[in-house]
């Protein structure tokens, strides 16, 4: 099962138990949430390819006491309709669940329209909001369940990308490698990669499917353990989560290489995911290449 999957049996499953939870979606995964809509034709909204009133219909809902999902591809939950995350969610103090798919290039083939690299970091501008990046179908269920009880804010980011087994079911940092030369720290699926690139490193490997709120205490632990040279990878923008180690680290002297889809140049190339994630660096290959570079001076950095 794919996380897109997961998600819509588990939203198809809460509006089963509770009034309150509402779909809006603007025509993408229509077709999967048939079952929801045969069940619940009052409590699902299909705008059509207008993701500002998608936005807008479920800051109303919110408003009214129910708890909406939002759905669409990364660019068109984020990107598209930003001004009514902002202003009908977040300025009238309601929340909603934004969950997309497709996260920074898993559908290359559809273009540049159809990648979003940048949806964290700009989320991230908006107070208030968590955020996820499963790395497996089954951290989907365990992290969107818990949603459905509250009013907040929340982006849940699905991607084809997979790890090889789910790890976490709640959020902060957690150990899968203990070592002594740094701290990695890999968000979602970016964790498959990172452990086969540092496979013959003596390093500490934390993961997270929470990014947001940021789990500084585990980190501050893991640094006291092994060493203040963190490494962060994230599989959307480099550097989005960079303020936070630095913050969670304002007072060791420290080091921070990070990781993500890279800043200075826009692929225009339909290629592959696989081709643009090696292409980013984000391979095992590129991954080792710059964590040894980073720790020790050596190995060769990706260009």
């Amino acid at each position: 099962m794919s996380m897109r999957e997961q998600f819509v049996r588990t939203t198809t499953e809460a509006m089963d138990a509770d009034p309150r939870v509402a779909l809006v979606l603007a025509e993408i995964s229509a077709d999967r949430f048939t079952d929801a809509l045969d069940r619940h034709t009052d409590r699902v909204f299909n705008v059509g390819i207008r993701e500002q009133a998608m936005v807008g219909v479920a800051g109303g809902l919110a408003l009214a006491g129910m708890r909406p999902v939002l759905h669409s591809i990364t660019p068109f939950v984020v990107e598209r309709p930003f001004e009514q995350l902002k202003l009908d969610l977040g300025h009238q103090g309601v929340g909603a669940i934004a969950v997309s798919t497709g996260a920074s290039y898993d559908y290359p083939t559809a273009g540049r329209t159809h990648m979003a690299p940048g949806d964290v970091a700009l989320i991230d501008t908006l107070p208030g909001w968590t955020v996820h990046v499963p790395g497996h179908p089954d951290e989907v269920d365990s992290l969107l369940s818990r949603e459905f009880d509250h009013d907040g804010p929340v982006y849940l980011r699905l991607s084809d990308r997979a790890n090889a087994e789910p790890l976490v079911t709640g959020p902060g940092w957690h150990p899968v490698r203990h070592g002594r030369d740094g701290v990695v720290l890999a968000v979602g699926p970016m964790l498959a990669p990172v452990l086969a690139a540092t496979a013959a490193m003596d390093v500490t490997v934390l993961y997270t499917a929470t990014i947001r709120p940021f789990d500084a205490d585990g980190l501050r632990a893991a640094v006291r353990a092994a060493s203040p040279d963190v490494v962060l990878v994230e599989p959307y923008l480099r550097g989005t989560s960079t303020h936070e180690v630095d913050e969670a680290l304002a007072d060791t002297p420290h080091r921070v290489l990070s990781l993500g889809v890279r800043r200075d140049r826009e692929l225009r190339a339909y290629g592959t995911a696989d081709e643009h994630e090696a292409a980013h660096g984000l391979g095992p290959t590129g991954i080792a290449g710059e964590v040894a570079h980073f720790l020790h001076g050596v190995g060769k950095r990706v260009a």
